[in-house]
């Protein structure tokens, strides 16, 4: 049988339906305060940046623990604004890892550079820092390492690696809302570790707004100064402009609902975790490899992301079945970067990267959104006990 790569209950006679993500239920416990937010934000007639955005930029800074933080339209422009005010563009080569979402490597693309896929770790979903030096030319202008599924990349040994050939770090923590590590013996936010940190608020996000969001983060002045400038089509003063830039403002809509969310979202990744545990400790019998947590780290889960081994188990049965106890699950992702068709001109073929592949034909996600209920969590576990 061939699968898709997104599967909900088949039909609504099914017993029991678990969503792989209900967006309702959050907006139900928020109804009241969001309600008043758009309300009090739709009376003001500003609409365009203003001080909505510039409260939720001041909050969100205060929140991750970095000097700056400039909303923009979505989480693509906020990896590419990041990428051009770093000075990348024709010619360079940008290492990142090939199992993330597209937005990651196309970035790179659109600037006129080349993006240089390394493998993941065996352990993770994240880029292997083994694996970047050998990576690095003189063409090498940054690192990307993605903190995937909400899980810190091991930010240490990039860091390291970064320093230790001039290059930038921008982290894709457009997953990790939350997500912390230990950096020089300091707890520190992702997005506030490398030279730049780029944040989606895509509703599906640990911090969702009620439609596309973006935000930059970082310590440099000069760069704070650069991505204000590229967001408003590099201006630097009103009709004054100094390079081409971009149309991509957070929408004060977006904001100020973000507002009303944002001290929410530790809370809604402890329960994140919790589902986590409980999946953790009700599969352990399982032949399934389940995801870990490095050492020093806080994973906060944005899927709760199995591995079905090929040579144990059918991923097409065990979907299968999910499917048919009304269970929901997605495959996150089906195909790596390297070999995308776009990217054939790069020379990648099958086996190239071979742990990236191998997760690739191995995931399967599984609901962990915060407000699923225990019943459903206790339905997830069962339909996959009845499933291997």
């Amino acid at each position: 049988m061939k699968i898709s790569f997104f599967r909900f209950p088949p039909s609504p006679f099914c017993f029991v339906m678990v969503p792989l993500l209900d967006l309702t239920r959050q907006y139900r416990d928020l109804k009241p305060q969001i309600d008043e937010a758009a309300l009090s934000l739709l009376n003001s007639g500003q609409y365009i940046l203003g001080p909505a955005v510039d409260e939720f930029e001041l909050l969100a800074a205060q929140a991750l623990g970095v000097k700056h933080a400039v909303g923009v339209a979505n989480g693509t422009d906020a990896l590419q604004i990041c990428l051009q005010a770093m000075g990348v563009g024709p010619g360079d080569e940008v290492i990142t890892t090939s199992f993330s979402f597209f937005a990651t490597a196309e970035v790179v693309s659109r600037l006129g550079a080349t993006p240089i896929f390394v493998d993941i770790e065996r352990d993770s979903f994240n880029i292997d820092p083994q694996q970047i030096e050998a990576a690095i030319t003189p063409r090498t202008k940054a690192i990307i390492p993605v903190h995937l599924f909400g899980h810190p990349a091991p930010m240490n040994e990039v860091l390291k690696i970064a320093r230790k050939h001039g290059l930038k770090v921008l982290e894709d923590a457009a997953q990790a809302w939350g997500a912390t590590m230990e950096i020089d013996g300091q707890t520190k936010s992702c997005g506030a570790i490398g030279d730049m940190g780029s944040f989606s608020f895509y509703p599906t996000k640990n911090l969702g707004a009620s439609g596309e969001g973006g935000l930059i983060t970082t310590d440099d002045d000069e760069l704070a100064a650069k991505v204000r400038s590229l967001r408003v089509h590099g201006q630097s003063r009103r009709y004054y402009h100094d390079e081409i830039g971009y149309n991509s403002r957070l929408h004060a809509l977006q904001a100020a609902i973000l507002t009303v969310k944002l001290p929410h979202a530790d809370g809604w990744n402890d329960r994140r975790r919790a589902h986590a545990h409980f999946y953790n400790e009700q599969l352990h019998d399982l032949p399934l490899v389940l995801p870990s947590e490095r050492p020093g780290t806080r994973h906060v889960f944005h899927q709760y992301t199995v591995r079905v081994p090929e040579n144990a188990l059918s991923r097409d049965h065990i979907c299968a079945t999910l499917t048919e106890c009304g269970v929901s699950w997605a495959i996150f992702y089906p195909v790596c970067l390297h070999l995308q068709a776009v990217y054939e001109n790069l020379g990648y073929q099958e086996g190239s990267l071979p742990v990236s592949e191998q997760a690739a034909r191995e995931v399967l996600s599984l609901p962990v959104f915060p407000e699923l209920r225990r019943d459903e969590c206790e339905t997830v576990v069962t339909a996959l006990h009845q499933a291997c």
